[in-house]
């Protein structure tokens, strides 16, 4: 027979559990309406609605829907990188290390579009509340203790540039992978192309790989120029759209 005190125990670790539960339902729901809306159209209402529960716990949890943009941002980071850490890079040859980890990162893009889409409503407001986190910069310390730790074995080992910066090659993977992604729309109608094809999606991941490593390697793996997407038979057609 239970005790009081152990039917008190119980009932306080159900009701913490039970918040933990809807805290992290509003996290989910925020992250999906923030990437569909944006900041300004992810209304609290809309939220609320799509976690089961009321707007009033949305101000009980995270105290704001600023303050809950913030953490979603947070988590959308944090999220890439535990799934960075679950990746069983290379320890023997740092060029197939750096060249997973690019697949990763352009996977990554690809498989979780809501990250793309939150980032970009986030650059639309200047990055305000990203710069309010407290949480963001140890994120990022570790995405680049990554890339560190790959380059300092590629230069130990006379593969890699020795004035290679993980910063830079880090806005490089980034920059080719997020811009691609956010803006395959207006791509698409712009060069007349399906940009999220495979043969594209197939070829522009050779073109991120190239681009690295050129960058990186004192010889690169590969120095031909990966071949466009669709192969000489497309290139002709787009020659002859152009003529």
């Amino acid at each position: 027979m239970s005790t009081p005190t152990a039917r008190k125990s119980a009932a306080a670790g159900t009701r913490a559990r039970q918040a933990q539960d809807t805290r992290a339902k509003i996290l989910k729901a925020a992250i999906k309406v923030f990437a569909q809306r944006g900041y300004e159209g992810g209304r609290v209402e809309r939220i609320s609605s799509l976690a089961k529960t009321y707007d009033r716990m949305i101000y009980y949890y995270f105290g704001s829907k600023e303050k809950l943009f913030v953490e979603v941002l947070e988590t959308i980071y944090a999220q890439l990188n535990e799934a960075e850490q679950k990746l069983e890079l290379d320890t023997e040859d740092p060029v197939r290390a750096l060249s997973q980890l690019i697949d990763f990162v352009w996977h990554y893009y690809l498989e979780h579009p809501e990250f793309v889409a939150i980032l970009s409503s986030e650059n639309m407001s200047q990055g305000k509340h990203a710069k309010k986190s407290e949480r963001l910069r140890d994120i990022s310390r570790y995405a680049l203790s990554v890339l560190d730790g790959i380059l300092a074995r590629g230069k130990a080992a006379g593969t890699f540039r020795a004035d290679s910066q993980a910063r830079d090659i880090y806005l490089v993977i980034a920059s080719l992978g997020y811009f691609y992604n956010s803006n395959h729309h207006t791509l698409s109608a712009f060069l007349g192309e399906a940009m999220m094809s495979q043969p594209a999606l197939a070829h522009w991941r050779e073109v991120i790989q190239a681009t690295v490593m050129r960058t990186v390697c004192v010889v690169a793996p590969d120095s031909s120029a990966p071949a466009a997407p669709g192969g000489a038979k497309a290139a002709r057609a787009r020659s002859a759209r152009k003529a």
